[in-house]
């Protein structure tokens, strides 16, 4: 941030330990056992982009991180893709696929290419999944910037329910054992926010879906764990706002451990954590479009609904 300027007045993470936290995760051993439910996430972006019948000359992955989207897709559907991701070290270990690959070290929220560029853009689980509306509007703008028109933009990124379980633990016992509670999850945006930003942003023929993917552990501690070395910090997601709290007083945890259980535990032991999922499409305007009738040019009314049965009824007599 500029001299003399508050980090949170312009951004709620500290972007440098954002880009800290990716690159270390891309350095961890054996990434297949932190990477399967990016993978996972990845491969139904693929099949969403299979389900559009037309071949994409250009491509960009943004936040591709190790090239979770690109192993699912093959050279007929995406002739060509480039990589960008804020970590370089990410994109040193990306996987290798089929399709020619170009990799840029760049910041999803400042896009280095120029306008009307891709036919295609794709974004799987990217840094911008876990920030407030104004951030998300800004990458938005960015995606919808280097679309050509009639160019499709598929994503996903982490619902507003995701790790409910953990964050509500931790924030009754810290209630109770310190008096207050500090986020330790990065924020998530809120589905009722999405199809606005993309509108805002100027894509049309919007759709927004939503899945879980819910994985169950033996305690609030292995969950921890497992978020540390998989999930949050191999995929880079872990909290990075400016108010963090850095630690966790073990009273506080042992609190969390035994609430985590009695609110949400299943009755084989063990406790869940739920990923929320938002997928969306949207389109970049072109007069080829369908475009929806006028206002008042219908010829049916809704009313007339309610006389299908009857008529129905008398053509089977």
């Amino acid at each position: 941030p500029p001299a003399g300027a508050s980090p949170g007045a312009l951004s709620p993470f500290d972007r440098r330990l954002k880009r800290k936290q990716k690159n270390w995760a891309a350095l961890q051993a054996e990434p297949a056992k932190c990477d399967y439910l990016r993978e996972e996430v990845g491969g139904r972006i693929a099949d969403r982009v299979f389900d559009i019948t037309r071949t994409f000359p250009l491509a960009l992955d943004v936040g591709s991180g190790r090239g979770y989207i690109a192993q699912h897709l093959t050279k007929e559907t995406v002739e060509k893709l480039i990589q960008v991701d804020v970590a370089e070290n990410a994109l040193k270990n990306a996987v290798e696929t089929e399709i020619p690959t170009v990799r840029v070290v760049a910041d999803e929220e400042f896009l280095p290419f120029k306008e009307d560029t891709f036919d295609l853009v794709v974004s799987s689980l990217s840094r911008y999944s876990a920030i407030p509306s104004a951030v998300a509007l800004l990458c938005a703008l960015q995606i919808h910037h280097v679309l050509k028109p009639d160019g499709v933009f598929i994503g996903a990124m982490f619902g507003g329910d995701t790790l409910y379980e953990l964050r509500c633990s931790l924030q009754l016992a810290e209630l109770e054992r310190e008096g207050g509670f500090s986020p330790h999850v990065s924020p998530f945006t809120a589905v009722a926010d999405l199809g606005h930003l993309l509108a805002r942003a100027g894509f049309n023929t919007l759709t927004v879906d939503t899945d879980e993917i819910q994985v169950n552990y033996p305690g609030l501690f292995e969950v921890m764990e497992d978020l540390q070395g998989k999930y949050i910090l191999c995929m880079g997601e872990s909290n990075c706002s400016w108010n963090r709290k850095p630690l966790l007083h073990r009273e506080t945890m042992l609190a969390a451990a035994a609430i985590y259980r009695e609110m949400y535990g299943n009755s084989d032991g063990s406790v869940p954590a739920t990923f929320q999922i938002y997928y969306m499409i949207g389109w970049k305007y072109h007069e080829s479009q369908a475009k929806p009738a006028p206002r008042g040019s219908a010829t049916v009314s809704f009313g007339d609904l309610a006389k299908i049965e009857g008529l129905i009824s008398r053509g089977k007599k």
